[in-house]
Order: C-alpha cells, then structure tokens, then sequence
C-alpha cells in the first residue's frame, strides 16, 4: 500500500499518456468538487489539447478497464478504488511542505508539552487537512527511559513512575508487602535509575534478569530488594503491555465534506472509530512497510471505513519497531498529493519532539 511506489497488483494497468493524463484531471477535479466529472471539464484541465471526442473516448477506455465509474447515466465520471489506486501509486507527482507551513507545524509539536504532544499532533493534522487526524500514542516499553520513582500508596500498593527521554510520565502500580519506608523505597530508586538511564524497558528487565542469575553467588539486601522491585514493574508493563492509546482528533472536520451529509454513512463511521482496537488492526496491517501508507475501499477491511480513505506513517524507531504511528481519515477524494507529503512531515516532526 505504499503511497510512492506502485502495487504489484497493479502492472496490469499500463496506461498510454492520455489516458494517464485524462485519469490525473479527472481525479484532481474529483477532489475539488466532490461530484462526477464530466469530458468538457477534463479537456480545459489536461495539459495538452484534446478534443471532446478524443475525451470521451479515452474515458471509455478508462471505464472499461474499471479505473472509472458512472455513478449515474446522465452525469459525468468518478474514479473507482482501483482508479484512485494507480493515482496514488503511479501518478502522483512529488510535492513538498511548503517553508511556511513546515515552520508553522514543527513549533505547534515542538512547544507542546511532553505528556500532550500526541494530542497536540491530531488536532494540527486535523486542522492542517480538514481530515480526521488520529495518533497511536507511543507504548512505554518502546520508549528510551531517563527516570523511575517509587511511592507507597498503601501498605501493599506502590505507584511506578517512568520518565521517558522527551519527559513523558507513565505510571504503573505493582503490589509490595515488605512495608519499606519512603527512604528505603527512594534508595531502590536511586539504583534502578543506575539501571534505568538510557535503556528502553525490556533492555533494563534483561539487565536485571543477569543480575538476579549474579546474586545466587553472593548476598546483598539492596540490590535484591532492587532486582525483585524492578522485575515486578517491567513484568507488568512488558509482559502485560498497556492498552494503545489512539487519541483521535475532533469528529467536526469530517461533518463538513459533502460525502458525510449522509447520517447513515456518518453513523457507521462513528462506531467504527469507537472500536478502536479494530481501527488499530486496519493501521497494523497497513504499516508492514515503512512510509506514507494509503488505503481505501476494500483495503480497509471495516465496513464503517469502507467509503474513506487513510493516510498513515509509522514515526519514530527504537531497534525494530516504531513508536507509534499517524495520520488522517477522509472521504477517498483525499487531496492526495498536499495530505501524503503532510503525513510525512508530521512523521518526521513527532519523531524528533519525543526522540530528543
């Protein structure tokens, strides 16, 4: 589904330049008017002379390889999902954020405090592209950490502080019955941070899963009381991760494109983005390869998504894995060629707020 090199699905649609042209004015006229397309717009939007009749043989053309649809007899044309497809992966010139719009997007990100940036980063998506932004919030034990604390909150109940690198806090509570005082608790602080720093959770649990093998041989209460403390808070945070936090920008930017007038249409994409976990699985399947992703249609297999279109990248990466992912649900006559090249942007802006 890679938004910059063609589907190999696709080779079997070798377009002629006029029907690639014709495709292209097509679909960016689409875009703006969200309604079928007729000849004589095409023929002034193409950049070579055509007559009507070479236009309307083309569009026959491109009708009958299924790229191009009459929703109605006597209107004009609509790309399909298959049109919009080889538009996205063949014939999408390259754009860029403009100068301005970058200055603007990376001070909205990066004067965003460490514990909103992800909230932060759906509204401006969501504003930027009058489009549903959404953010799958980065899990702990993907992040690089710089701080833990320990605090009793009851006699069997002590509160896990992580900081991670960008100054995020997550919390976790684990359960304790040795009854330590704060000071003691604040001792085994102090060397779990000498653990702590730098690594990512599952790289101090394998730390300390050494030196719980090193202790066998030799006695020492603190760094047992140290290794046992520790292993209970990466345990519960590792082995049994947190839920994925996808923070979903304002639903209004949606109710204001034409194609979501239809209270049946805007019912059944409402409670598709309340089951998020679905909503996670759709984006999961998406982001198998790296980049600005796109998928529409049959692609998205979720009937309340099945009308829209989404545009997500993955951002950031510690080993293997990437923190999180963005991006924007809409109508499937996404301006593609602004949103692709925005998608990226705020990738790559998110990365660098929370990496740093």
């Amino acid at each position: 589904m890679a938004a910059q090199e063609p589907s190999g699905n696709l080779q079997k649609y070798s377009l002629s330049d006029r029907q690639a042209a014709v495709l292209r004015a097509m679909v960016n006229a689409h875009v703006g008017e969200a309604s079928p397309i007729g000849s004589g717009t095409i023929s002034h939007l193409i950049p070579v002379h055509l007559s009507s009749a070479s236009v309307r043989n083309t569009l026959a053309e491109l009708a009958e390889m299924g790229l191009i649809e009459r929703p109605h007899k006597s209107s004009g044309s609509v790309p399909t999902d298959s049109g919009l497809r080889v538009y996205v992966d063949q014939l999408l010139d390259d754009h860029d954020v403009a100068p301005y719009e970058r200055r603007t997007i990376a001070y909205g990100v990066e004067e965003a405090e460490a514990d909103s940036v992800v909230t932060v980063a759906s509204q401006l998506l969501s504003e930027r592209t009058r489009l549903l932004g959404f953010v799958v919030a980065p899990r702990l034990e993907r992040l690089v950490l710089q701080h833990v604390s320990l605090v009793r909150l009851s006699r069997e109940r002590l509160l896990v502080v992580f900081i991670s690198q960008n100054g995020t806090p997550h919390r976790r509570v684990i359960t304790d019955d040795w009854a330590l005082s704060q000071s003691e608790l604040d001792a085994i602080a102090a060397a779990l941070n000498e653990r702590v720093v730098g690594r990512t959770l599952p790289q101090v649990r394998s730390l300390l899963m050494r030196e719980a093998e090193g202790l066998r041989v030799r006695a020492d209460r603190l760094l047992s009381r140290v290794v046992e403390l520790g292993a209970r808070a990466l345990v519960s945070s590792v082995d049994e991760p947190e839920p994925v936090d996808l923070v979903i920008a304002t639903r209004l930017a949606l109710l204001k494109q034409p194609e979501f007038h239809d209270t049946e249409r805007v019912r059944s994409l409402f409670e598709a983005l309340e089951m998020k976990e679905r909503l996670l699985e759709v984006l999961e399947g998406m982001m198998e390869d790296q980049g600005v992703q796109v998928a529409f249609g049959d692609e998205v297999d979720e009937p309340g998504l099945r009308h829209c279109a989404l545009v997500a990248c993955s951002y950031g990466r510690e080993g293997e894995s990437p923190l999180g992912t963005l991006g924007v649900i809409g109508p499937s006559r996404i301006d593609y060629e602004r949103v692709i090249p925005l998608v990226g942007f705020f990738s790559q802006v998110v990365a660098e707020k929370l990496q740093a």
